[in-house]
């Protein structure tokens, strides 16, 4: 089953097409009132199977796509690494193939190698939705960031946006350069130099190489996690430093020549990369990610089963 609108998969956003980015967020907006009714629940996806398989630890992005299979009324299946066959040695294609001889309609995948949310789409019939793939893309992240910024900014071209802190490390950072320069965006990123990619001076955005010039620069600052998990000794001196010379800190903010919107795509480490009085403070649009995840990842799951755009209204009404 495969939407027309977005083909079969939504694997990363480098290969989405502006006006593909924002078909989503637009389909994304009518349906966030679902969520805020009573029974938050229309009849859009009824019948269909989805399974979430997870390789990773993760909260928020399972959760969020749980609730967004719900709401379009999905069977969900939720299958984790520990505790499943994959943990016996077997190989995610063969995990894919037995869950599709069960016929099901969705495969949600979020793994630690890159480039595995294709290899598994290229080889089962089954649409497949990235939610995260190593250090490649975490497009869903990407783009209910992009919906969120939207909301505030209105039309993106020609606003300044900087990605702060781990780019090196983060399939979140490259999501949204890739779909904020496809909609005209001006991008900018600043860190550390061990936390950018090598070729960063090639990816078309300014480099800072300090947290207040970026402040002074930015309309928006997305906060990134130190992803301390994939870190070997030796990419920062320490946390303490790390927030002496980079983290987002009231003090620096008020500073700015503008209010700065906030942006973290969490789970948030408290007092390094940012502090908890910018994280909970008047610019932070954290929560607001939250919320507009659910709406962007019900859009993605309505346009994969080859729901038409403009019945998006129409479902938000069921």
């Amino acid at each position: 089953m495969s939407g027309p609108v977005l083909g079969k998969d939504l694997l990363g956003l480098e290969e989405l097409s502006a006006d593909q980015i924002r078909l989503i967020l637009d389909t994304a907006q009518p349906l966030k009132e679902i969520s805020e009714r009573t029974i938050k629940k229309v009849p859009a996806l009824r019948g269909m199977t989805i399974v979430n398989l997870f390789f990773e630890a993760s909260t928020r992005t399972r959760i969020s796509f749980e609730f967004a299979e719900k709401r379009l009324s999905a069977d969900t299946v939720n299958v984790a690494a520990a505790g499943s066959s994959i943990s016996k040695g077997e190989t995610l294609v063969d995990t894919a193939r037995n869950l599709e001889a069960m016929r099901i309609d969705m495969v949600v995948i979020r793994h630690g190698a890159s480039g595995a949310a294709r290899f598994l789409a290229d080889r089962i019939k089954s649409n497949v939705i990235n939610a995260g793939d190593g250090t490649h893309e975490h497009p869903t992240q990407g783009l209910l960031d992009l919906l969120t910024l939207r909301d505030r900014l209105g039309d993106l071209a020609g606003r300044r946006v900087c990605l702060v802190g781990d780019v090196l490390h983060s399939r979140v950072a490259r999501s949204n350069l890739w779909g904020l320069k496809k909609l005209g965006a001006d991008v900018a990123v600043c860190g550390p130099r061990s936390l950018l990619p090598n070729a960063v001076d090639e990816l078309g955005v300014r480099v800072f190489d300090r947290i207040e010039a970026a402040i002074e620069w930015a309309e928006a600052l997305n906060v990134l996690r130190l992803q301390l998990e994939r870190m070997q000794a030796g990419y920062i001196p320490s946390l303490r430093e790390y927030n002496r010379v980079f983290g987002v800190t009231r003090e620096r903010l008020e500073r700015a020549p503008r209010d700065i919107i906030i942006m973290h795509p969490g789970p948030m480490n408290r007092g390094v990369e940012i502090d908890s009085d910018v994280a909970d403070g008047p610019h932070s649009v954290i929560l607001e990610q939250v919320t507009n995840g659910v709406a962007v990842r019900m859009a993605v799951l309505y346009l994969l089963a080859g729901g038409r755009p403009e019945l998006a209204e129409a479902a938000k009404g069921a």
